[in-house]
């Protein structure tokens, strides 16, 4: 795969991040453009590995040294066909997924792994350049009709595998617009919206039906779906925020990081949002050290705050690779993102313990402690502190899809973590009914999601066929 001894001849390269100083003016992506040439010889990198592990990496189990190679050879147009035969949308994937691929590469044992979802990003970039992207429709239709509740990358990648096969599908969206945590979610320096627009222009192209501000459950009646649709798929993703219980949390300035990021994202979409919540000019404190609160600190930035610190309870995790995660594991390392580059400060092994706030119901003051490495947290005494703080954001996950209203009214069973509970087929307790994506696994990443949504999009083309 790739040049026999490209992986001897060239090193890892990537694209640099745009200035500072110029990208935290702005919303738009972060990375410079890459020579494709470049990307060619990163390509030639793959080795012809014998047992490519970068497949048991990824969930799409994407043919990636197959593409690898194609690259290498400048057939693009073969090469975004056998990336399409695994991903729908490797525009989303080649941006925002972390890439356990490239955690899993061979290379990457001793040396930098292949350049994997640089390559990926390219090949669909190209192929969207050179008008290669067009609708799929089916020859032949079923007659039979799907709802499928939810567009985040789950719903979506079901509802276009689904209307390719034959069926008739609509999405259901309770936001005003189709994307489900792609729209709503990621800010627009990390993924800009345009390649969410163009995507469902080949999905409506292709017979699927969009229904925005469409909540299943409220303003659309279940009832509705159970007479209209012979099957449904719950995917609303995993939205209910895990909170921090501790005394002041009820002051004002203290949001879920879910109430944050969509407003900036409705903004930057040419929303008029009345009483925005914005970081300028204040002490942010952002709890939790994980891409939500990554994607917060770069927000935060743009909005040009006073300050910025993060915690996370967890210890500082090793530079490298950590010994009990060996390759091919997903490691446990420090990750720099790029809003980490702009900015702030980081914390580790701190809990926070309770906020004060003024007169008028303002937060005004963070009180924490730093905590020992072990399950439990425990408090280090003498080791509390106080810090300034007029606005806090909670990024600490979420602990699975929100419960009351159409999970509750479907009657469902849930696991012991509040998730749907589907077989093997993503089929529920409930004939007819099927789950994927974080409303069946828990917050998880967009490839899980578009590899759960492609799955379910098969059990339920079978449980139709019957």
């Amino acid at each position: 795969m790739g040049k026999v001894t490209g992986f001897l001849e060239y090193a890892r390269e990537l694209p640099v991040r745009r200035p500072i100083s110029e990208r935290v003016n702005d919303w738009f992506e972060v990375y410079q453009d890459f020579p494709e040439e470049k990307v060619r010889t990163q390509g030639a990198r793959c080795m012809d590995c014998g047992v490519p592990f970068c497949h048991t990496g990824c969930p799409l189990n994407n043919v990636i040294p197959d593409w690898n190679d194609l690259v290498y050879q400048d057939r693009w147009q073969e090469a975004i066909r056998v990336l399409h035969a695994t991903n729908n949308f490797p525009e989303f994937t080649g941006r925002i997924c972390p890439a356990p691929c490239e955690a899993a590469c061979v290379l990457g044992i001793n040396e930098p792994p292949v350049a994997i979802k640089l390559i990926e990003k390219t090949i669909i970039d190209h192929a969207f350049r050179e008008g290669w992207i067009v609708p799929e429709k089916p020859k032949q239709r079923s007659g039979k009709r799907v709802a499928v509740v939810g567009s985040g990358p789950a719903g979506l990648a079901a509802a276009q595998q689904l209307a390719r096969a034959g069926h008739w599908v609509t999405v259901f969206e309770k936001a005003d617009r189709i994307g489900g945590l792609l729209r709503y979610g990621i800010p627009d320096f990390k993924m800009e919206k345009h390649l969410i627009d163009r995507r469902l222009q080949q999905m409506e192209e292709e017979g699927v039906e969009f229904r925005a501000n469409a909540h299943v459950g409220d303003n659309v009646p279940l009832e509705e779906l159970r007479k209209d649709f012979q099957a449904i798929l719950l995917a609303g993703g995993a939205e209910y925020p895990r909170d921090l219980k501790v005394p002041g949390r009820e002051l004002k300035g203290i949001h879920f990081a879910m109430d944050y990021l969509p407003q900036q994202n409705k903004r930057g979409a040419g929303d008029d949002v009345p009483d925005q919540i914005l970081a300028t000019g204040k002490h942010v404190v952002i709890i939790g050290g994980g891409d939500t609160g990554a994607d917060c600190l770069g927000t935060s930035h743009r909005h040009k705050a006073k300050s910025v610190m993060q915690f996370e309870i967890l210890p500082c995790p090793p530079p490298d690779r950590a010994p009990h995660t060996p390759w091919p594991l997903w490691p446990l390392q420090l990750r720099v993102e790029s809003a980490h580059e702009e900015g702030g400060l980081r914390d580790w092994s701190v809990a926070t313990t309770g906020f004060t706030g003024d007169e008028h119901g303002n937060v005004k003051q963070l009180h924490a402690i730093r905590v020992g490495a072990g399950p439990k947290f425990e408090p280090i005494a003498g080791t509390d502190f106080t810090l300034d703080a007029d606005l806090v954001l909670l990024a600490m996950g979420f602990t699975g899809p929100v419960r009351n209203g159409l999970i509750d009214q479907l009657g469902v069973n849930l696991d012991g973590r509040g998730n749907v509970v589907a077989d093997a087929k993503y089929m529920t307790s409930v004939p007819g009914v099927f789950a994927a994506g974080d409303a069946r696994r828990g917050q998880s990443l967009v490839v899980w999601a578009i590899a759960e949504g492609r799955q379910a999009a098969a059990g339920i083309h079978d449980y139709l066929a019957k």
